[in-house]
């Protein structure tokens, strides 16, 4: 996400922090290396013109220039500029005070509208809704039915009346929502391949008939300033309450996230950060800024981890290393739970300094189902004591796995490893283990997982 931004701005900031003092012909040379990084990254030229501007003001001020550390002074500056550029604060749903709360989703074809009215209704069911979502999209094939099959997934009803006006399923989605105790109702509106003169009148009728507490705007990252011209259009002739910025995950470059709010006024409240059907984050705006600076994003791994580990096996897996009792099944069930957090390259991401070190480490995703196939063919006594396991039991685990003897034995040698760190770690604190390698402890998250 962001990787040729990121890096650009990094290399930016570790030249000015490298000067010690600066003066203003140091920030005037800093500033045209962030303005060329912005624009190369697809940002609209109105907004890093007024971005630079009001950095540079700040930055040849007495208290940067007269600093002890003036280039950390300008990272400061970047950061706060950032956060606001992209809205300052988080801007979550607004929920009506009289149930249902009615958000309808508008957007060209193709960029994930269906999917993300699911993504959204999960999301909103795990946080205690009772969502309804409704298939207004009569003219894509299939639209319909790929609602229903998303919802039976996430076990959320889908109102649906085949080929009928979508201003009239819209409007007998409300009754029913009524009648069933729907608290949300999420509208998937049909989409054109560009924006024209009968979607809007549609989505407009639509918008009249249901008054929505949310309109809003599902757009693909990955089409840089055209995203921004979209949203553009669709607030103007619609008047938009925010935006879902879909595929921000494969978004290297980052021009959409940070141009949206500046160029339309309208808050990113969501990102489409995968195509899981969790794969859906609230959008926090000094997140996002301590992603591209590389400083890390300590609180959504914190939430994601909370999400994922459960707090009773958590205990057991204290006391069990407390105890010195850790076992490959323990091993494979840590696995499963950090598995649940996403792509591992996307949690190492987050962990501040992490992600600049390892950034041209490539995450094989496939090694993890390899292991858990390893352990999976073992008996429940290897588990619990791969001392055991001697040259004929490993064969017979390869074959069962479909790996490799040399396989089997690489990952006995790492965890026996890992159980001799564990006993450092006996004291608390969650620890991230690599290979053979010195761990460090953790705070904050009560919990500790492996990685191998």
């Amino acid at each position: 996400m962001f990787q040729g931004l990121s890096e650009k701005l990094q290399a930016t900031f570790k030249r000015l922090k490298g000067k010690g003092k600066l003066n203003e012909a140091d920030v005037n040379e800093g500033m045209r290396e962030v303005r060329m990084a912005l624009l190369e990254a697809d940002v609209n030229y109105k907004v890093v013109k007024d971005f630079v501007a009001k950095v540079k003001e700040r930055a040849v001020g007495q208290e940067v220039l007269e600093s002890l550390s003036p280039g950390q002074q300008i990272i400061k500056i970047v950061n706060e500029e950032m956060i606001e550029l992209m809205g300052g604060v988080s801007s979550k749903i607004q929920i009506a005070s009289k149930p249902p709360t009615v958000i309808m989703l508008v957007g060209l074809q193709g960029a994930g509208k269906t999917t993300h009215a699911a993504k959204l209704a999960h999301m909103l069911k795990k946080q205690g809704k009772h969502p309804l979502m409704v298939a207004c999209d009569i003219y894509r094939p299939a639209a319909i039915k790929q609602l229903q099959v998303l919802g039976e997934q996430i076990q959320v009803p889908v109102f649906a009346e085949g080929q009928k006006n979508p201003v009239e399923i819209a409007g007998n989605a409300l009754r029913q929502a009524g009648m069933t105790g729907a608290d949300v109702v999420i509208i998937d509106t049909a989409g054109r391949l560009h924006i024209n003169e009968e979607l809007m009148e549609e989505l407009s009728n639509i918008k009249g008939a249901v008054k929505p507490h949310e309109i809003l705007l599902v757009v693909d990252a990955m089409t840089g300033q055209d995203a921004v011209n979209v949203a553009e259009s669709f607030h103007n002739q619609l008047g938009l309450d925010g935006v879902i910025l879909t595929k921000l995950d494969g978004d290297t470059r980052g021009g959409a996230a940070l141009s949206v709010k500046a160029v339309t006024g309208c808050p990113i409240k969501f990102a489409g950060i995968g195509e899981k059907i969790d794969a859906l984050e609230p959008f926090y705006p000094d997140r996002m800024a301590s992603r591209i600076l590389g400083m890390g994003d300590v609180l959504t791994l914190i939430e994601k981890a909370q999400e994922a580990f459960d707090d009773k096996k958590a205990k057991e897996m204290e006391q069990k290393l407390r105890k010195q009792e850790f076992t490959l099944d323990d091993f494979l069930d840590q696995m499963q739970q950090l598995k649940k957090m996403g792509p591992l390259s996307s949690v190492l991401e987050m962990i501040p300094g992490v992600g600049k070190q390892l950034k041209d480490v490539k995450v094989d995703e496939k090694e993890m189902g390899h292991v858990e196939a390893i352990i999976r063919s073992m008996t429940p006594e290897e588990r619990r004591k791969p001392a055991m396991i001697k040259d004929s039991r490993k064969k017979r685990i390869a074959k069962g796995s479909g790996t490799s003897i040399q396989e089997v034995g690489r990952l006995l040698k790492q965890f026996e490893q890992m159980q001799k760190m564990m006993k450092q770690f006996a004291g608390g604190g969650m620890g991230f283990l690599g290979k053979g390698k010195k761990g460090k402890k953790g705070k904050g998250l009560g919990m500790r997982f492996p990685f191998s």
